[in-house]
């Protein structure tokens, strides 16, 4: 394994970190400002972020976690670092390149599995940045970390299907800019566990939808990616061709768009901590208590150490699974890719908890990032499936090589 970045990443990485100092770092309080403005459409994207994705295009940094034709056409080893830089601004720099979730993982599931239709009316303006798209999975009234207890229905009727279900959670879908949701539900109640979802498109627009309300996430709106709505679909008619890929496909074509998204959230979050141990240094060598710098402090001291240490091992471990989804494919890397959603979010999380202590009263409050960080990095715990249920699955696949090896 040679994780040493070719010359094309590094050249990225130049003009990217270039764009992060001259446009996105200095825009972090407009963004602040534009999010506290009582006058603004709450859930509609910042302004600002408008103008710097103005500027990504115009510097050719569009659309880098795509790979292919459609896309930038990186390799995952490609686009972990810059991900990573982008995790340094992780409000503002993701969706300025268009590599933010949900769409990122909507468009790479367009391109993987839409028909030609399907992706000159959604994929297309979704690769421009003209529209925005949400992926409706999660439910309030079942444990959704197991696809067979989804009851969303999606019944066939005629050249139509028809959709009823709630869903809470839905990323993205608070802003007036998302257009269309891909929705999981059940075609096929009886039909083998994993053969009984299916995905199907519904325009935001189509009779029958409610957007509930927006929900919050330990108190935060999340307004500057669009929010996350509860959503109520009640006979939702949508045409046939909808449809994404084939009925009973759903649960293969959710494993296949969360694998490349469980990646992508763990770069970024590299970044996160790195942004987070600046900031704890910073604080360290600023503040004074009992006469000494902090950084003086024994117990500091270990939090800064640690956190280097921690660091350092999630991006390795987090380079390694991106070689191995390159080489080997996402279900060759299928271990590795749940060891970073086990082992970054849990590294990153206690790097912010020490920053937030080092800020004291501070770090706790809005004129830090680091309260808004750690309640984003928590639901990392969550999103994409919960921590315990990769712990399971990895347990299972351990033990089942000793199991073979006595049979």
């Amino acid at each position: 394994m040679d994780f040493s970045y070719d010359a094309r990443t590094e050249e990225l990485r130049e003009r990217l970190g270039a764009f992060m100092d001259e446009c996105v770092y200095p825009a972090e309080p407009q963004l602040a400002a534009e999010l506290a403005d009582p006058a603004r459409d709450r859930w509609a994207i910042p302004p600002v972020v408008a103008g710097l994705r103005e500027q990504a295009r115009a510097r050719g940094l569009w659309n880098l976690f795509l790979p292919g034709e459609l896309g930038a056409g990186l390799t995952n080893l490609q686009y972990a670092p810059l991900a990573e830089i982008t995790g340094r601004s992780v409000l503002l720099a993701p969706p300025a390149l268009n590599c933010a979730a949900p769409d990122t993982g909507n468009m790479e599931l367009l391109a993987q599995f839409g028909d030609e239709a399907q992706k000159k009316q959604w994929l297309e303006p979704l690769l421009a940045g003209e529209i925005r798209s949400a992926f409706a999975m999660t439910e309030p009234e079942v444990a959704s970390s197991d696809a067979s207890n989804i009851t969303t229905r999606i019944e066939r009727d005629g050249d139509e299907y028809v959709v009823n279900g709630r869903k809470w959670y839905i990323t993205g879908a608070m802003n007036p800019d998302c257009r269309v949701f891909i929705v999981m539900g059940k075609t096929d109640p009886r039909g083998e566990p994993h053969r009984q979802q299916s995905m199907i498109l519904v325009p935001r627009d189509t009779p029958g939808v409610t957007v509930v309300r927006g929900m919050t996430v330990f108190g935060y709106e999340d307004a500057d990616h669009g929010g996350h709505a509860e959503i109520l679909f009640e006979d939702v008619r949508v045409p046939a061709g909808n449809l994404i890929g084939e009925e009973g496909s759903g649960f293969a074509i959710a494993q296949a768009r969360l694998g490349p998204g469980r990646i992508h959230h763990c770069m970024r979050a590299i970044g996160v901590a790195e942004r987070a141990l600046e900031l704890m240094c910073r604080r360290a060598l600023d503040r004074v208590a009992f006469g000494r710098p902090l950084a003086d402090q024994g117990v500091v001291q270990e939090w800064i150490a640690e956190a280097r240490v921690r660091i350092e091992q999630a991006r390795l471990l987090v380079l390694k699974t991106a070689w191995l989804m390159d080489t080997v494919g996402n279900r060759g890397a299928h271990t590795e890719i749940q060891a970073i959603k086990i082992a970054v979010p849990a590294a990153v999380e206690w790097i912010l908890d020490k920053a937030v202590q080092a800020h004291g009263a501070a770090g706790v409050s809005q004129d830090s990032p680091l309260a808004q960080l750690w309640a984003g990095n928590r639901t990392l715990r969550l999103a994409d499936g919960p921590d315990e249920v990769h712990r399971r699955s990895l347990a299972r696949r351990e033990l089942k090589r000793y199991r073979t090896r006595e049979a």
